[in-house]
C-alpha cells in the first residue's frame, strides 16, 4: 500500500529548485581603470613612435593629451593600436655603427628598463621648495594644505623626456616654473579656486615634456615658463650633464 503524502509535501516535490545565482563577473580588462604605470607605458610607445617618424609632432601632442585625460584602459588602447609594441620594429633596424665608432648615446639619462621613480612634495601649514640643480623624477606629487609648494625646473636635470607633476591644492598654493624651450601641458580643474597652466609647445620634438595634472579647491595651482631660462642642450648633453 502506497505512502500518503500531505499537500505541502506534494507541493515541495512538484516545485523545481531555483537555479543558483551566477557569480558576479569581474570587469573586463578594457573597462578597468587605468593606472599611472599604464599611462607611462603608453607614453613610452608614443615617444618611440615620434622618434621613429611614425607620428608627427602634432599627432604626438594630441595623443599625449589624450593619455593623461584617459580614465580606463579602453581609452588608452586606441592611442597605440596602430603602433608597434616596445622593443619591436615593423621594419629592419638601422645598420650597426662602423668599426671604431661607439653607438650614439640616448638623449636622456636612465637606460631602458630603469625602475620608474617618484617624489613627494608636501606642505601642510608650511612651505616646500624644490629648485636649483636637481634630478626631476618621472612623477612628482605636490600636495599643499594651507601651505605652499614651489617647483622650479629651470635648472633641473631631465632624466626622461616625459614627466608628470600631480598637483593638489586645498586652501594652498602650488607653483611650477619651467624653462621656456620645453613643452608644458596641463589637465586639471579649479573648484572655487584657480587652475592656470600656460601651455607651450617646444620647437624641438626631442625637448622635455612636462604635464601638470590635478585640482585646486579654494586654492591656487599655476604653471608657466620662466622667461630667459632655457635648457642648454636637448640632445646628447643630457648624458654629459649626468656625468655618463
Amino acid at each position: 500500500m502506497g505512502t500518503l503524502l500531505s499537500v505541502d509535501e506534494k507541493t515541495s516535490l512538484e516545485k523545481p529548485e531555483a537555479p543558483a545565482p551566477a557569480p558576479a563577473s569581474a570587469p573586463t580588462p578594457v573597462a578597468m581603470r587605468a593606472s599611472d604605470a599604464d599611462r607611462d607605458r603608453v607614453t613610452d610607445i608614443l615617444r618611440d613612435a615620434l622618434a621613429e617618424g611614425r607620428l608627427s609632432p602634432e599627432e604626438h601632442s594630441e595623443r599625449i593629451d589624450a593619455v593623461y585625460a584617459a580614465k580606463t584602459l579602453a581609452e588608452l588602447d586606441p592611442l597605440v593600436r596602430d603602433l608597434p609594441a616596445p622593443g619591436t620594429r615593423a621594419v629592419p633596424g638601422p645598420a650597426a655603427p662602423a668599426p671604431g665608432l661607439a653607438p650614439a648615446p640616448h638623449a636622456y639619462g636612465p637606460a631602458p628598463g630603469t625602475p620608474m621613480t617618484s617624489e613627494n612634495l608636501i606642505a601642510v601649514f608650511s612651505a616646500s621648495t624644490r629648485k636649483g640643480r636637481w634630478r626631476l623624477s618621472r612623477r612628482t606629487n605636490a600636495f599643499a594644505l594651507f601651505g605652499s609648494v614651489e617647483i622650479d625646473l629651470t635648472e633641473a636635470i631631465f632624466e626622461q623626456q616625459h614627466s608628470v607633476i600631480q598637483a593638489t591644492s586645498l586652501f594652498g598654493n602650488v607653483e611650477v616654473r619651467v624653462p621656456e624651450n620645453i613643452t608644458l601641458r596641463g589637465n586639471g580643474a579649479g573648484i572655487f579656486g584657480n587652475w592656470e597652466v600656460d601651455s607651450a609647445e617646444a620647437g624641438d620634438p626631442q625637448a622635455p615634456v612636462v604635464v601638470v595634472t590635478g585640482y585646486s579647491v579654494f586654492g591656487n595651482i599655476e604653471a608657466k615658463a620662466k622667461r630667459g631660462k632655457r635648457v642648454r642642450d636637448l640632445h646628447a648633453g643630457f648624458r654629459d650633464r649626468l656625468g655618463r
